[in-house]
C-alpha cells in the first residue's frame, strides 16, 4: 500500500520536530555569539586533525562495500567503488532512511557494472550488517573499560548497561565469528539465499567498523576545548550512542536527535561549545561530503547519458 511508503517519512520528521523541540529547552540560555566564539576558539590543530578524521572517517566507509563486493565475488574498480560509496553515504546521511536511499543509489551506480537488485540488496544488507557489528564491538569494548558512560544519558534515554553487558555483547560477536568459522550453510528465504561471510570477510568487518565509528567520531573530539573534556574515549562512547540514536530516529541527518542525546551525554562540558564541535562534525562528516558527492552524481550522470548517446 502507498501509505507505508511514507511510514518512515514521517517518523523522522516527527523525531526532528520533538528533538527541535528538546533543543528550544536545552539550548535558551545559548546565544548565537557564544557558539561562534566557540568556533573560533577551536585552533588550527584542532581543525586540520578534524578534517583528517572525516577523510578517515570516509575511507573507511568505502571499506563497507568492498568488503560486501568481496564477499559476492564481484571485482570492480576501487576508484568506482570508493565514489559510489562516498556518494551513497554522502546523501543517504543527509537524506535519513539510510538503508532504503542507500539502497536506491547503490542500484543506480552498480547496475550499471552488472549487478542484479538481489545482489544489491545483500550488499546493502552486509554494509549496514557491518556498521551494526562495529557499534556492538565499540560497544562491548566500552562497556567494559569505560562503563559510567551510559550514566550521562539517564535523563534522557531508558537504557541501563554493565560490564557484563559487554562481555555478553562480545560472547554473541564471538558466535558469529566461530559460525563463520564452522562454514555454516546458507539461509534461504524463498529466493533469496545468503550466504555466510568467509573468516577473512568477518575479521575486515571487524575492522573497519570500528575505524569508521572511532574516525568520525575524533572530528568531534579535535573540535571540543581541552577544558572540561573527558577524554577520546568518553566522547566515543557518547558519539557511538548519539550517533546510534540519529540513525533509528530516520531524521534527515539525525538533525536535532544527534544534537540532544550528544549534548545530554556531555552535560557538564561548555554546552556552547559542545554545540560549536558538533556544527564542525556536521560541516565536515554531512554538508561538505553532500556538495562533492552531488558533483560526482552529475558527472556520473553526464558520463551515462554520453554513452547511451
Amino acid at each position: 500500500m502507498k501509505w507505508k511508503s511514507y511510514i518512515w517519512p514521517v517518523v523522522g520528521l516527527c523525531a526532528v520536530g520533538f528533538s527541535v523541540w528538546l533543543l528550544y529547552h536545552e539550548l535558551r540560555g545559548i546565544s548565537i555569539e557564544d557558539v561562534g566564539d566557540g568556533l573560533a576558539a577551536i585552533p588550527i590543530r584542532g581543525w586540520v586533525l578534524a578534517v583528517l578524521s572525516s577523510f578517515v572517517a570516509y575511507m573507511a566507509l568505502a571499506g563497507y562495500d568492498h568488503i560486501a563486493l568481496s564477499h559476492l565475488g564481484k571485482k570492480i574498480s576501487f576508484a568506482f567503488i570508493t565514489a559510489c560509496s562516498f556518494t551513497t553515504y554522502a546523501l543517504s546521511h543527509n537524506i535519513g532512511g539510510s538503508v532504503l536511499s542507500g539502497a536506491v543509489i547503490r542500484y543506480r551506480a552498480y547496475a550499471t557494472k552488472g549487478l542484479t537488485a538481489q545482489e544489491v540488496g545483500i550488499l546493502v544488507a552486509l554494509c549496514s550488517f557491518t556498521f551494526v557489528l562495529g557499534a556492538l564491538l565499540l560497544g562491548a569494548i566500552l562497556l567494559i573499560a569505560e562503563p559510567q558512560v551510559l550514566d550521562r544519558f539517564v535523563d534522557v534515554l531508558p537504557i541501563s548497561a554493565s560490564r557484563t553487558t559487554g562481555m555478553v555483547i562480545l560472547a554473541l560477536i564471538g558466535l558469529y565469528i566461530f559460525g563463520s568459522w564452522l562454514r555454516l550453510a546458507p539461509l534461504q528465504f524463498g529466493s533469496l539465499q545468503i550466504v555466510y561471510p568467509r573468516l577473512p570477510i568477518v575479521f575486515r568487518q571487524l575492522i573497519i567498523g570500528p575505524i569508521e565509528l572511532m574516525a568520525a567520531a575524533g572530528i568531534i573530539y579535535f573540535a571540543l576545548p581541552a577544558t572540561g573534556n573527558p577524554g577520546y574515549f568518553i566522547v566515543l562512547g557518547v558519539f557511538v550512542i548519539s550517533f546510534s540514536v540519529a540513525l533509528l530516529s530516520h531524521a534527515p541527518g539525525g538533525l536535532g536527535v544527534l544534537e540532544v542525546v550528544f549534548l545530554a551525554g556531555l552535560s557538564d562540558m561548555d554546552q556552547a561549545a559542545v554545540l560549536a564541535a558538533l556544527l564542525v562534525f556536521r560541516l565536515l562528516y554531512l554538508i561538505v561530503p553532500l556538495a562533492l558527492a552531488l558533483v560526482v552524481v552529475l558527472v556520473f550522470e553526464k558520463t551515462q547519458f554520453s554513452r547511451r548517446s
